[in-house]
C-alpha cells in the first residue's frame, strides 16, 4: 500500500492515523501542495480533485479520507472499527458526514484560515465550529467514544480537526468531554499525532 499524504492535513492524518491503529504497514508519500504537485498530469491520475490523501493498495486507488477508513476496515475485516449491524454502520456514517460537513465548514475552516491564509469569514466558521462541538460534547455524555464505549472509524474521522481546532482560534476548553474524547483517543495503542502549528490559540 502507498499513501500519499501532506502531514499538517487532517484529512490526510485520519488516513495516516487509522494505517498505524491498524498496524498496517504502508508506504508514505509526501505530496508538495505548496509547489504545485497536487496539480501535475501524474497526481490527477490518482485523484482528480487534486486533493490529499490518496491510497493505493496495488492499483486500485482510493482518493477520499473517509472512504479509505471504510476500505481499510472492511479490507482487513476489522468488524472492530467497522461494525456490521444496521444501527451501528448508520450512527458511523451519520458522523462520517458531520466529518465532511460541520467539521469541515467548521472547525478545519477556521484553521485554514490561520495555517494557509484561506479566505473565510473567521467568525461564522468559529460560530460553526462551536454549534458541531456542543452536539459532539453532548452526545459524549452517553459513551466513551462517539458510537459506544470502544472507538470506530467514527472517532477516526472527527479527530484531527477537532484536536487542532485551537490553531483556528477554536477554544476546546468549554467542552471537557471532548477534551477527555480526545486523551482517550491519544492514549490506543498505535496512535499518530497530528503535527501541531504555532497558530490561532497556539500562536
Amino acid at each position: 500500500m502507498k499513501l500519499y499524504h501532506l502531514p499538517l492535513s487532517g484529512h490526510a492524518h485520519r488516513a495516516v492515523l487509522f494505517l498505524s491503529l491498524l498496524g498496517q504497514k504502508a508506504e508514505l508519500i509526501e505530496v508538495d501542495l505548496a509547489n504545485g504537485e497536487h496539480r501535475t498530469p501524474e497526481y490527477l491520475k490518482l485523484n482528480p480533485f487534486g486533493q490529499v490523501p490518496v491510497l493505493d493498495d496495488h492499483g486500485f486507488v482510493v482518493n477520499d479520507s473517509n472512504a479509505i477508513l471504510v476500505y481499510l476496515a472492511t479490507k482487513l475485516g476489522r468488524k472492530d472499527w467497522l461494525p456490521d449491524d444496521l444501527e451501528t454502520v448508520a450512527r458511523i456514517q451519520k458522523w462520517l458526514s458531520v466529518a465532511a460537513g460541520e467539521i469541515a465548514y467548521g472547525p478545519c475552516a477556521a484553521r485554514l484560515i490561520t495555517v494557509f491564509g484561506a479566505d473565510f469569514r473567521a467568525e461564522e466558521v468559529i460560530a460553526r465550529a462551536h454549534r458541531i462541538l456542543t452536539l459532539i460534547e453532548q452526545e459524549l455524555e452517553q459513551h466513551l467514544f462517539m458510537i459506544a464505549n470502544t472507538p470506530t472509524i467514527a472517532d477516526v474521522a472527527l479527530y484531527s480537526y477537532i484536536v487542532g481546532a485551537p490553531e483556528g482560534n477554536v477554544d476546546l476548553m468549554p467542552y471537557e468531554n471532548v477534551r477527555r474524547w480526545l486523551a482517550r483517543i491519544e492514549a490506543l495503542p498505535g496512535f499518530v499525532e497530528f503535527p501541531k502549528t504555532v497558530a490561532g490559540l497556539r500562536a
